[in-house]
Parts: structure tokens; C-alpha cells; sequence
């Protein structure tokens, strides 16, 4: 079995939630895998290493100094990605979630609509930012992470890691034309 069929066949679907008609890709027994859990973030994050990177991406200059982790099971993945490529973590949550002063940006969802928001002080215009999520679908929250980031603190996006990318909802088409490096351990 290959690693991407063994992560895959530990991705299970649940029809029917969180609202009739959408497949929720429940990773939960992914995550109850030790190995596959490793597996996962380490082929997330290997991109974005900085013996794989090198010192320029692109137009972005150094190695991922923030991971952005998108509620809630980006959290799961972006705090293992950010140890392992010796960065800070940035929790990027759902509408009143946090604490203290925000930044907040509104978008669609393929069944309804939602903001996220991040503390004003998370990031700095020299951070070179790593966007993480769980599934790419639609494209619409991480597009609404980068617009936060990039709008609000003009830090460096040197891509978006997703664990599962549903290519049938066409998230890759709203990411890539802004110049959003894509990267997705497993593709459906």
C-alpha cells in the first residue's frame, strides 16, 4: 500500500453534514494515527523546508518564519508544520473567537458564508507565511487566510498546504491565478 492510499483510506466520508448534500472528509482517524498523523504533516510541510526552499521562493525572500493554521482542524496540522520548519504559529479563527483586537475578513462557503480573524499583532510585514489547512473544497477560507494576511499585514505568502484537496469544487482555480503556491498531500 502506498502512503498516499494508506493516508487515504484513514480519511473517512460522513454524508449529510454539517448540512444535507455536502461530504464532510472526517480526518479524525488520520490524526488517532500516530504514523499517519507524522506522515501527513511532515509531506505537508516538506515543501516549504528550508533545505527544500532554499533562501528565495519566488518573489519571497527566506525561509517560513509564521504558519497560519486555519480553524479548527488547520490548528491540528499547523502546529506540528510550524515546530517542524522552526516557525511561530498563527491561529487564524472564526469570527469572535479571539480574545483580543482582530483584523476580519468576510467569504463564501460552498453552503454559506463566514469572516475569519486574526490578532492585529500576529504577523509583521517580514514574515514569510505559510497558509494550513485541513481540505481544500471551494477555495474560500483559504483565499479569505491569505486575503487577511496579505491585506492587513503585507507579509510574504509562500503557499498554502492542505492535507486534502477536492479537485471537483475547483479551489485550486480561486488560489493559483493570485500566485498562491498549492501544495496537497492527497488530490479527489
Amino acid at each position: 500500500m502506498t502512503v498516499s492510499s494508506r493516508l487515504a483510506s484513514l480519511i473517512r466520508d460522513i454524508p449529510d453534514f454539517p448540512q444535507p448534500g455536502i461530504v464532510f472528509k472526517d480526518i479524525t482517524p488520520l490524526l488517532n494515527d500516530p504514523a499517519a498523523f507524522r506522515e501527513a504533516t511532515d509531506l505537508m510541510a516538506r515543501p516549504f523546508a528550508r533545505d527544500v526552499i532554499g533562501p528565495v521562493i519566488g518573489p519571497v525572500t527566506g525561509p517560513v518564519t509564521k504558519v497560519v493554521g486555519i480553524e479548527a482542524r488547520g490548528f491540528i496540522l499547523a502546529a506540528p508544520i510550524a515546530l517542524s520548519l522552526d516557525a511561530g504559529f498563527v491561529p487564524v479563527r472564526k469570527q469572535g473567537k479571539l480574545p483580543w483586537d482582530t483584523h476580519s475578513h468576510g467569504y463564501e462557503l460552498e453552503y454559506g458564508s463566514d469572516a475569519l480573524e486574526v490578532h492585529r499583532d500576529a504577523l509583521a510585514p517580514e514574515d514569510v507565511v505559510l497558509i494550513v489547512d485541513d481540505v481544500l473544497a471551494t477555495g474560500g477560507t483559504a483565499a479569505a487566510a491569505c486575503e487577511l494576511v496579505s491585506r492587513f499585514f503585507s507579509s510574504a505568502i509562500v503557499g498554502v498546504t492542505v492535507l486534502l484537496e477536492l479537485t471537483h469544487l475547483g479551489g485550486r482555480d480561486l488560489l493559483v491565478p493570485t500566485g498562491h503556491r498549492l501544495e496537497a498531500v492527497l488530490r479527489t
